[in-house]
């Protein structure tokens, strides 16, 4: 994909702010698609059974600042 015109001039000649903006749009135009996207059966396995994990001990997860925190992220 990085051979795609669009994505070697226009681009990188956005500022922060409006690549920012062009993927929120990229991504919303993806999730207007949705129903196209299907899931494998190993995928929905996967995920009925991180589910019913969660469902058993909904604390044994971390927190959303536990993660960045181990991850390095600036407090």
């Amino acid at each position: 994909m990085s051979n795609h015109p669009l994505l070697k001039v226009e681009i990188s000649q956005l500022s922060v702010a409006e690549r920012i903006q062009l993927a929120e749009d990229l991504w919303d135009s993806i999730l207007e698609q949705q129903d196209e996207l299907s899931l494998t059966d190993a995928q929905k396995q996967e995920l009925d059974r991180r589910l019913e994990h969660y469902q058993q001990d909904p604390t044994a997860g971390s927190t959303w600042e536990a993660v960045k925190q181990r991850l390095g992220f600036p407090q």
